[in-house]
Formats: C-alpha cells, structure tokens, sequence
C-alpha cells in the first residue's frame, strides 16, 4: 500500500506547526514517530525538506516546493470527497495575514465581519508588522505590502496604489508656522520612521528635480500609527500614507502642506501569496473577497 499521501500530511503539520512535537500531539503520535516518517520522505526523495537547528525548523527550497505543491493535493482530494459524498464545498482552516499596523487596522479589519459571515469556518491570522516578515519561515499565507514587488517564487494581485502626504496638525502650524518651501523645513520637526527600510530623507521637488531632503526629528517611532498620533497631537510634520490619514484631513485633525513640492510619492500595493492556480481553496477565496474591497479602499483614499 502506498502511503505517501499520509507521509505528505505528517509533512504538513510539521510545517503549518513549526515543530515535530507539537505535530505529533494533534497527530497523537510520538515525535520520534513523526520524525522516522519526515526521515522516509527525504530518503526517498534523496533531498533534505527541513534547514534543522535548535531554535527552529525552516524549510530547504526542496521543502518549499514539497509543501506548496502537496498541500495543493490534499487540498484537492479533500474537495473531491466533498463534491462525492454531497457535502457543501465549504473552506476551513486558518489563513495567515501580515501586512502593517495601519493597513491592518484601516482597511482589513473593517471587511472582516463581512468575510465571517460568508466564510464562517475560516480563522485570520493577522500579524500586523512594519517589518517585512519572511512568508516562508513564518508560514504566512498572504502578505499586503507595499513597494517593489521582490524578485522571488511569490505570487502577487496588485491592490491599488498608495500616495504618501506630507501633514501637520492646524495647532502644530499655528505655533510654528507654515513651511513654504523646501527650506523650511529646517526649522521644523520632522517626525520619522525606525524600521529597518526607512530613510531619514523626505523626497522633494527642487528648481525642477526630485532631491532626498534631509529631515531632522525629536521622535522616531516604527509604525504609522505612532506617527500619525503624535502628528494629530501637534508634536511636528509626518510623512504618511493617504490611505492612513483619510480621516483625520477629512476632520480636519490635520492638513496637508507643501503638496507643490512633494515629488510623485507613489508606491504599488500588492497580495503576495505562494502557489499560483494551486493555492489553498481557503487562500483563494480570501484572496478574492479581499482584494476587490481593497482596491476599492485605496481608490476612495486617493480622492
């Protein structure tokens, strides 16, 4: 009897837990077990599925595309006996999501209660991070990100795009003044990011060419969110997305300035997922729902 199909789900587990033993108690096996199984796997297949160490297990590329491709088997059979056996098609299971804290909490979490009430079975795994979070080592299903798409085995649906606005709250300018031109903002505090991508330069048009400006600032913080409080608090200029402060210049919490000379400060959004026409029905469908809802999000920010 052939049982590389039960093999391939000890495999899964592994993975989508992160660890032999804790695969081995859903799976009520002895991790030991467990182990000999992933051993045969790779014995057959003359390759190592697993980078090994003791802080973590991480997949080899081989794993990767062992993983991706079998859980697309599985994933298939389990909908095959579900059309035979007349059971409704319905996805389960948990979907990992990691985008930041500002997108997370502007644009996800409103569409969630709507995605549960058509998707009930499915769990959201959200990892809100300014950081950009490995989908491979973290076994995260679908990323929100935006900037340069990476040059990798990823998939990607564009969302839309997001412009980054230069504001200042009407108390923060009353005490200090409006900057007019680029030079002024010398004399201003610049509030600025911590994350690992971020530059201290502001982008900016001047005599006719974009120039990085340096900027200096009493506060860096390492998510919008921060920024975005401080600045409606009148502690200085922020440098943040549209799609963020939508609400606050609509309130009049803050006001744009400097709009004449910030350069085209533009940046593509896009899903980043693995598997391509083989992914999960479970990602599929809220790959699906999501995007179309986003694009909408981010075409109603930009005005």
């Amino acid at each position: 009897m052939d049982n590389r199909f039960g093999e391939m789900q000890v495999f899964r587990l592994v993975v989508e837990t992160g660890s032999y033993s804790r695969a081995a108690r859903q799976l009520r096996m002895t991790p030991s077990t467990v182990s000999k199984l992933i051993a045969r796997i790779e014995a057959r297949l003359g390759l190592r599925l697993f980078e090994r160490s003791t802080r973590r297990l991480s997949l080899t590329e081989e794993g990767r595309a062992y993983y991706e491709r079998g859980g697309a088997v599985i994933d298939d059979l389990d909908a095959i006996e579900r059309d035979l056996s007349g059971q409704a098609v319905t996805p389960t299971g948990t979907v990992r999501v990691t985008t930041s804290l500002a997108f997370g909490a502007m644009a996800i979490e409103p569409i969630l209660p709507a995605f549960w009430q058509a998707y009930p079975e499915i769990a959201v795994d959200l990892a809100l991070s300014e950081e950009k979070l490995d989908l491979y080592l973290e076994r995260i299903d679908v990323a929100f990100r935006v900037g340069a798409l990476p040059d990798s085995r990823l998939r990607a649906r564009r969302i839309g795009t997001s412009r980054r606005l230069i504001v200042a709250a009407p108390a923060y300018l009353d005490r200090h003044g409006t900057p007019r031109s680029v030079d002024d903002l010398v004399r201003h505090n610049c509030l600025g990011f911590t994350f690992r991508r971020a530059v201290p330069v502001w982008p900016l048009s001047e005599s006719g060419r974009i120039v990085d400006r340096a900027v200096r600032t009493t506060l860096l913080a390492n998510n919008g969110e921060m920024l975005r409080r401080m600045a409606v608090a009148g502690i200085g200029l922020a440098r943040l997305a549209d799609y963020h402060i939508r609400d606050d210049l609509k309130a009049g919490r803050l006001v744009e300035i400097l709009a004449d000379v910030v350069a085209p400060d533009e940046e593509d959004m896009h899903a980043l997922f693995f598997g391509g026409d083989n992914i999960p029905h479970r990602v599929r469908v809220f790959l699906d729902f999501c995007v179309p809802r986003l694009q909408r999000f981010l075409r109603e920010a930009a005005g």
